[in-house]
């Protein structure tokens, strides 16, 4: 198959879902096996591009030029099949997650729900393959507006004003300032295309570089770069479904890669390390990591306190790109991957806790490990990955930033990492302690095993597994992002 083929049809098939959803939305197994199948066939188009092109880039095919350098194109690269990649499989878990969790809980309105969530996997596919910032700007409003729904679900008082919360600060943000980005930067370079060295040396000078990677920083709102990241934890109202949609397939995936995109295409590693524009951003990217880790260590309601982890956590991939080193690229993009399966990991374990017990906070569930040790496993592995200790993935992302922060002379980057790890453990393990070591003062019957249903727990405990599996294969997706740092 055709490579230009195979991109319309990864996004083809999420929207066919989309219509498949409304259609049948009164037979829900139809309804919901027709979305699985469809998230499996977006997996094998993504997969056969790998196969087709490896980590090469691309010629890039147009489907309608605005005007000369503007234009709706695709094309295929290392960093964007990677997000392809990750996001099309997490679709296949979180989509069965979803059918589990959606019934165990009695949600309502499931086909309004999961119409929402497919189109929101066909903007991620059209960010993921985009050849342009104005491609890929089209689609991250997209993301923006198919997700609004999903965060709104409930229909509660919460949910409507987290959901206009969400709504307002991502919109404002990409209108108000990347959007005054994208056109600053075709004014002066004459196109959007992302290009390996980037578009804007020669073309920018003086404090205007520092001042345009600014627009871009906060203009991509869904980084969560602080202080445009209250819309994170104001999501939280959300189904848990949602939840690791927005943490590890689709929205904060799409604002992280979008920077990785900005800093590697559009003003260059090299230019940004010559001109030293990203000093400022590396120094906001480790206040935000310190800043929002010390601020989870405060919550009880434990998705809230998974939601500051995941601004901290987004911060490591900005620091990436602010180091301006090779290295600190490799380990932003590896982080990417790393943080996803981690993170949705324990995101799918506070649902499951929450479909058995109707638990949120934290310090109701002493005791819960005993009764839930899947889950409660399955929580403590993707939390030792969020940690970064071996053997699991996120040790690798990790290392490969303190390397870049090294590289950089940037010992002080050094030293935040390591301190975020430590306050990783202190906001993540006490759920695990307290699960599997202290007994509930108010249960006096019989430790019972009884796991939420099995389409909850067994997604998280497969995801889990992936943590352990990405840390013996992350040599391997290093060595398909070199590329990406490769001299032009």
């Amino acid at each position: 198959m055709e490579t230009s083929m195979a991109i319309l049809l990864s996004m083809l098939f999420p929207a066919i879902a989309v219509v498949g959803n409304l259609i049948f939305r009164k037979s829900p197994n139809f309804r919901d096996s027709l979305t699985l199948g469809a998230a499996i066939v977006t997996f094998l188009l993504v997969l056969n591009i790998l196969f087709n092109v490896g980590n090469t880039t691309t010629d890039t095919f147009t489907l309608v030029e605005i005007m000369p350098g503007l234009s709706l194109a695709f094309n295929v690269e290392p960093l964007g099949l990677m997000f392809a990649i990750l996001a099309s499989g997490l679709w296949i878990v979180t989509h069965i997650y979803g059918i589990g969790y959606m019934r165990g809980n009695n949600e309502e309105n499931h086909a309004r729900f999961f119409a929402c969530f497919s189109f929101a996997i066909f903007a991620v596919m059209g960010i993921a393959f985009a050849a342009n910032m104005f491609t890929l700007f089209l689609f991250y409003e997209v993301l923006t507006l198919s997700t609004y729904p999903l965060v709104a679900h409930k229909g509660t008082l919460a949910a409507v004003k987290g959901a206009r919360t969400y709504l307002s600060i991502l919109i404002g943000t990409s209108i108000g300032l990347q959007l005054i980005a994208i056109i600053w930067t075709y004014a002066i370079a004459g196109t959007l295309d992302f290009t390996k060295g980037g578009i804007l040396e020669g073309m920018i000078a003086g404090p205007a570089v520092a001042l345009l990677l600014g627009l871009y920083a906060f203009g991509i709102g869904k980084a969560a770069l602080m202080p445009f990241h209250r819309w994170l934890p104001a999501a939280m109202v959300a189904p848990t479904p949602v939840s690791a949609l927005l943490h590890a397939v689709a929205v904060v995936k799409a604002g992280v890669f979008t920077i990785l995109k900005v800093g590697i295409y559009i003003f260059g590693i090299d230019f940004l390390a010559t001109t030293g524009a990203s000093m400022w951003l590396m120094w906001l990217a480790a206040f935000s990591i310190i800043a929002s880790s010390v601020i989870a260590l405060t919550k009880d309601n434990l998705k809230a306190r998974l939601a500051y982890s995941t601004i901290s956590q987004l911060s490591y991939i900005t620091l990436g790109v602010a180091l301006a080193t090779s290295m600190g690229i490799l380990g932003g993009s590896l982080h990417v991957v790393m943080h996803a399966m981690g993170k949705i990991t324990l995101f799918m374990c506070a649902g499951s806790i929450y479909v058995a017990t109707h638990k949120t906070d934290i310090s109701q569930m002493t005791g819960l490990g005993r009764i839930m040790p899947i889950t409660f496993g399955a929580f403590l592995i993707g939390a030792l990955s969020i940690i970064g200790l071996p053997p699991l993935g996120g040790s690798w992302s990790k290392w490969l930033l303190i390397i870049g922060a090294a590289d950089s002379s940037q010992l002080v980057m050094v030293g935040i990492l390591l301190i975020s790890s430590l306050l990783n453990v202190a906001y993540l393990l006490p759920l695990v302690g307290k699960g599997f070591f202290l007994k509930d003062q108010e249960t006096t019957e019989p430790t019972k095993i009884v796991e939420s249903p099995t389409l909850v727990w067994a997604p998280p405990a497969f995801t889990a597994l992936g943590c352990i599996i990405l840390f013996f294969f992350a040599g391997h997706i290093q060595a398909f992002l070199m590329p990406i740092i490769a001299a032009p």
